[in-house]
């Protein structure tokens, strides 16, 4: 008689397609000395109409409204004195990998493309989403962690930051990977579902309704956050 398995995931942790709703209904206090705002790859060629990489996140952008919740949740954030931290790529300069052993696919098709070029309008900051006076501009991360062999740990240290807010760009690779490697140094993770964008809606439903629940102690919608902000 065939036996039909149950996913071992249901069986560990029953409901687990629920735990997106769940963890947004968790009380959560954010103070604003030690909690920050961290946002991802605020670039031309992402975030600026006529951005190499802009029409690529653009639906996925629109569908979750991604410019406008930024322009409520940056200002919002400044306001309450939060300490804003932005976490930029590795710009493109020629020869960047040469001899290199092992490229991810997304560096390969980098290459020819030159995002976030040095010298270029698209390796520029967009200006409305890009640092100001007082925020931290964290070392270049070279794939997709925003930790990964930058000063960004020690940056959150000596700021004395324990929590973490993540937005902007790519859901599923730069924002996810900065989120479980903040969790894993001991951070309170907060992604915010409708201030980020990514390549595909399958990277969207991805990043905050598979991956995002092993990883991240809060999931909310902007306007969830701002509502738990300080005034």
């Amino acid at each position: 008689m065939e036996r039909k398995w149950e996913p071992i995931a249901h069986r560990v942790i029953p409901h687990i397609e629920t735990l997106p709703k769940e963890i947004s209904k968790m009380s959560i206090e954010y103070t604003a000395a030690r909690t920050a705002l961290l946002i991802v790859d605020p670039y031309n060629d992402f975030m600026s109409e006529g951005g190499k990489l802009y029409g690529a996140i653009k639906p996925t952008a629109d569908e979750s409204g991604m410019f406008d919740n930024l322009r409520k949740l940056i200002p919002a954030a400044r306001q309450i004195g939060l300490q804003i931290f932005v976490l930029p790529h590795h710009r493109s300069h020629a020869g960047d990998f040469d001899g290199w052993q092992h490229m991810t696919p997304f560096q390969q098709a980098g290459v020819p493309l030159q995002a976030f070029a040095v010298g270029s309008w698209g390796g520029e900051f967009n200006s409305e989403f890009g640092p100001q006076k007082g925020d931290i501009v964290v070392h270049e991360h070279w794939a997709q962690s925003g930790f990964a062999n930058t000063d960004l740990d020690q940056q959150l240290k000596q700021h004395d930051i324990q929590r973490v807010i993540l937005v902007g760009v790519i859901a599923n690779s730069c924002i996810e990977s900065t989120g479980r490697f903040a969790m894993e140094l001991g951070y309170h993770v907060t992604l915010v579902r409708d201030a980020a964008a990514a390549f595909s809606p399958e990277g969207m439903h991805a990043a905050f309704n598979i991956n995002g629940p092993t990883y991240a102690h809060a999931i909310l919608t902007t306007a969830e956050l701002l509502e738990r902000l300080p005034v």
